[in-house]
């Protein structure tokens, strides 16, 4: 008998050298949680035994379970990259057969696959809310989740509807002799262009020329400066006048007028409020337009509580999506996938989908993975303990297997 509870022993031993083993050898791992192999003895008895007659039978392996406490959180250069502090799992589905599984995990190494989408290092989808553009959900819980895919550009374009220079117009500027010519410099005295945008979204180039010209009314200090306007290759003119659109400044070199936007023909403003005529060179201080094109997206973030906004090079910041965290009522029911990742069992209890920072969730950390939580000290101590424990095992089935021999040699003599 003593042979087979010897025989439990190592069993047992080299559950836990294999159990330790594992977890030292993903000491690296991102999000992986280390294991704890749990014990219980095994008691021979029958119903008819006394109390204080029972013997031992050995010792059995009851379960190997992981611990869920927080692993170190080291930053990276990757914005895709998500560390999650506190309780909860990222959820992601795979593709091929298992297209429509749902699996929990805490390895946050993600991203882009050729289609866009932000998926872990199998494959699997990172799952989010949708949002408002502010980063509010629209939708909560389990059916509201779909794939996260980066958008390849912002929204809609605008167009141009306004259009403001800042200028200074040298007061000591001569006034030209020949004609307004664009193609011939000695014409007008200063020229500038800007960018805009139709509602297509398609960009052209707005030029304005400054050319000083004379006061009509002799008795006045007033100078004044008129400007042509051609979009690309056309001229526009003010609607509904005058033509073409000139500026008056007065003895100081402040502008008189107009006083605000001119409307031109090719339905937008442009404003000079606030341009001058001083003793300086001409210059644009300032120049700006309201319309812009689609972005070309440029950066992906993602803030504590999971949003993720994307940066496209028009200016605009959108909210495409917020990260959920999911939980169980007994994480350590869950059924090991391998790769950090779990699926749900009858033990570990229902799917419960909530976002970061609220109920109870953790939150998540952009830019950062999470490390494992193996102690790597522990882990040896462990080891050296289960070698001495197996060891101590093999050494009484020896002795056990001497005392057998003991006896048959006395049956022999």
């Amino acid at each position: 008998m003593s042979f087979f509870i010897s025989l439990t022993g190592l069993n047992a031993a080299q559950t836990e050298l294999s159990v330790l083993s594992n977890n030292i050898a993903n000491v690296n791992t991102s999000g992986f949680k280390r294991s704890r192999v749990e014990f219980a003895d095994i008691v021979n008895r029958s119903p008819t035994q006394a109390a204080n007659r029972a013997s031992g039978a050995g010792v059995a392996v009851v379960a190997v379970t992981q611990q869920f406490a927080q692993g170190g959180v080291q930053t990276t250069s990757s914005a895709l990259d998500l560390a999650i502090g506190g309780p909860g799992f990222f959820l992601v589905k795979g593709g091929g057969p298992a297209g429509d599984s749902l699996v929990l995990s805490r390895n946050g190494a993600f991203q882009i696959d050729a289609e866009r989408f932000v998926v872990d290092n199998e494959g699997r989808r990172l799952q989010v809310l949708p949002v408002t553009p502010d980063g509010s959900p629209t939708a909560i819980g389990l059916s509201a989740l779909r794939p996260l895919q980066l958008p390849t550009q912002s929204g809609l374009p605008e167009a141009t509807t306004a259009i403001r220079f800042i200028a200074n117009l040298p007061a000591a500027a001569p006034i030209p002799i020949a004609s307004f010519d664009r193609d011939n410099p000695a014409s007008f005295n200063g020229a500038t262009s800007i960018t805009i945008y139709d509602a297509e979204g398609r960009a052209s180039t707005v030029t304005l020329y400054y050319r000083r010209i004379e006061n009509p009314n002799p008795l006045s200090t007033d100078k004044l400066w008129q400007v042509r306007a051609f979009r690309n290759d056309a001229e526009i003119v003010p609607a509904p006048g005058p033509d073409p659109l000139v500026l008056t400044f007065d003895e100081n070199g402040a502008l008189v007028g107009p006083a605000g936007p001119v409307a031109f023909t090719a339905g937008f403003t442009i404003d000079h409020s606030g341009s001058t005529q001083f003793g300086d060179p001409f210059s644009v201080s300032f120049s700006e337009q309201d319309g812009y094109a689609p972005g070309r997206l440029e950066g992906i973030g993602i803030d504590l509580r999971g949003v993720v906004r994307a940066s496209f090079s028009n200016g605009e910041v959108i909210a495409i999506g917020k990260v959920p965290l999911g939980n169980v009522p007994n994480p350590q029911g869950l059924r090991q996938n391998g790769n950090v990742s779990w699926t749900l069992s009858q033990s570990s209890g229902a799917l419960e989908v909530g976002q970061a920072g609220e109920g109870g969730f953790g939150t998540i950390s952009g830019g950062s993975l999470e490390r494992s939580n193996v102690d790597l000290t522990e882990e040896l101590v462990g080891l050296i303990n289960a070698q001495r424990t197996f060891q101590a095992n093999a050494r009484a089935i020896d002795t056990a297997s001497a005392i057998l021999q003991t006896i048959v040699n006395l049956r022999a003599s």
